[in-house]
């Protein structure tokens, strides 16, 4: 077997690098065969910290016989052009759109750093706090009687992937998230409470392969009889039963990541 190409990346931004990480992994998403070394340098924000790192990448350039990858998001003209003479393979974010984007819209960019994710807005601000608060409070079915506050409820079996999806949604999108894990009474009732029927149109259910359930159960309860494939099998069965009685919209969260779960629901909201 030929052993994976190793490659050094960086993401490199003046604030949190969020934006160029995220860029940069979606484009080395489509290089499967490559073993990726990431770096993050976030607060590259003055030309000594960039000669730094332009440093840095002119002796690992040497050290590893070829240049390393940057992806990085830089508004600021002096840093930025430090990084683009450095000894790596520099694909800068602004650059690249700025251009186009002036000329489609006529208007020219603040060039401000840390606008998309800073303090900028208040009100928007304190509304994605809001939405991440009602999440965790409203996590596992602690407080149905708030759930007609939610934008969204998120049904399944423990383990199914609600929690992590529901923070996701807050975050990500400012959606009010909750989430209510079937439990063992409600399999023996064979019904959901009221108060969740009652936001029926707000539903949406993760069902999850009983293999992949029972291999995360395991993780946090081994040889236990809650990661037993056995049980697994059982409540996702009898889960999937109720999800088609009730009519709820069924997503797969074994097949979905938690952002592919995250944006199904949104765009059918």
């Amino acid at each position: 077997m030929t052993e994976a190409v190793s490659r050094s990346v960086y993401f490199v931004s003046e604030s949190t690098g969020i934006t160029a990480e995220a860029y940069g992994q979606s484009l080395l998403s489509q290089f499967g065969d490559t073993k990726f070394i990431k770096r993050y340098t976030p607060f590259i924000n003055t030309r000594e910290k960039a000669q730094a790192l332009a440093s840095e990448l002119g002796h690992r350039a040497e050290a590893e016989g070829q240049q390393a990858i940057v992806f990085a998001t830089m508004v600021d003209e002096e840093i930025n052009s430090i990084l683009k003479q450095a000894q790596c393979h520099y694909f800068e974010l602004f650059d690249r759109f700025m251009p186009e984007l002036i000329e489609a819209t006529g208007l020219q960019p603040t060039r401000k750093s840390g606008i998309s994710h800073g303090l900028v807005n208040l009100d928007n601000y304190e509304a994605r706090i809001d939405t991440i608060n009602y999440a965790l409070s409203n996590d596992d079915g602690m407080r149905l009687n708030k759930f007609d506050k939610a934008d969204v409820i998120l049904v399944g079996v423990s383990r199914s992937g609600k929690t992590p999806t529901c923070l996701y949604l807050a975050l990500h999108f400012g959606m009010r998230a909750a989430n209510y894990p079937i439990t063992e009474e409600d399999f023996e009732r064979g019904e959901l409470p009221d108060e969740l029927l009652k936001q029926s149109a707000k539903v949406f259910a993760l069902t999850i392969e009983p293999e992949r359930l029972a291999a995360i159960r395991e993780l946090r309860r081994p040889e236990s009889d809650y990661a037993t494939l056995r049980r697994c099998y059982k409540e996702v069965q009898m889960a999937q039963d109720m999800f088609h009685r009730y009519g709820f919209t069924v997503l797969d969260s074994t097949t979905h990541s938690i952002e592919e779960l995250a944006s199904l629901i949104k765009k059918s909201l």
